[in-house]
């Protein structure tokens, strides 16, 4: 299901980003606008991510190999994590190189209302997509702050479309006001500064979105309202004395690979243990249906444990 709700933000992401681009390079045509260059290459970076992203989804659904035994959920990580890279190098970078060069090489900006008329009717449809992501994510986030969802959701789409929407929209309120200012004042300059501030803008985007994707990528654990539903699970499953302890970890956003060591009844006779450790796994698995693969050991407490 989450990954379905990330698709349809994705998919309209993409929709926006290509028709925004478009009408960003005919203003920049028109303009000359530094600003509106560098939010028309965002656009086409972000649509470019959107694409990556739906391919990382595309990829995820392959079947487990040989070479890959626990299949290749990690392909949404992956993709998304070059997605920060397009955005730093593509977005942020080329913004950072236009904006110093309008600023130390100014000049008039023609067409204001050209590049009023184009970032306004971005703002718009930027905003129609920044709301339907938030409302795909609202249901998902629960009780968390917007930022809260964004570090500790497991699946990447949704947080990637919303700071990428966000950055889109920020930008080009940025664009816009470099714009004016620029033409009110008589200095180009302010476009050249509007530029850089886009391209910092990205450039931050990028870095956060690159330090959350890595933690994904080596493997986190589970949510701590599923660890917790799991610790339970094994727990109180017929036969279990304690559970020594409980290790787990994202093979991707719907996909938990599920590890327990627990003590069992020492009067158990081998097929009785067998019946438990089923039993066991059975019931994780009704705890939290996205714990696809599990494993569960019988041992013997010694010292303490460590859960």
């Amino acid at each position: 299901m989450a990954a379905e709700v990330g698709t349809k933000s994705v998919v309209a992401a993409l929709l926006a980003n290509s028709g925004i681009a478009a009408a960003k390079f005919v203003g920049f045509f028109f303009t000359r606008s530094s600003s509106m260059l560098a939010e028309a290459v965002h656009s086409v970076a972000d649509a470019g991510n959107q694409a990556l992203l739906l391919l990382g989804v595309r990829r995820a659904t392959k079947r487990p190999s040989t070479e890959h035994p626990f299949g290749y959920g990690r392909e949404r990580y992956f993709w998304s994590f070059i997605v920060a890279v397009v955005i730093f190098t593509l977005g942020a970078g080329f913004a950072v190189y236009e904006g110093i060069e309008k600023v130390r090489h100014p000049h008039e900006i023609k067409g204001l209302w050209w590049a009023v008329a184009i970032l306004g009717t971005g703002i718009v449809l930027e905003s129609l997509s920044f709301r339907t992501a938030i409302r795909e994510a609202r249901p998902l986030r629960g009780q968390k702050t917007w930022w809260q969802f964004i570090r500790r959701s497991r699946s990447p789409e949704l947080p990637v479309v919303l700071l990428e929407d966000f950055g889109a929209l920020a930008g080009l309120v940025i664009a816009l006001v470099a714009v004016v200012l620029a033409h009110v004042t008589g200095n180009a300059v302010w476009d050249g500064i509007g530029t850089l501030c886009i391209g910092a803008l990205l450039g931050t985007i990028a870095v956060l979105l690159a330090i959350e994707l890595k933690s994904l990528l080596i493997g986190e654990g589970a949510l701590p309202e599923h660890r917790q539903q799991l610790l339970a699970a094994a727990s109180t499953a017929p036969g279990v004395r304690r559970v020594i302890h409980l290790r787990t970890q994202h093979l991707g956003p719907q996909e938990l690979l599920v590890g327990v060591k627990a003590e069992f009844d020492a009067e158990l006779d081998m097929q009785g243990l067998a019946s438990a450790v089923d039993a066991t796994e059975a019931r994780l698995r009704a705890a939290v249906p996205i714990a696809q693969v599990i494993y569960v050991e019988p041992d013997l407490l010694r010292g303490e444990s460590s859960k």
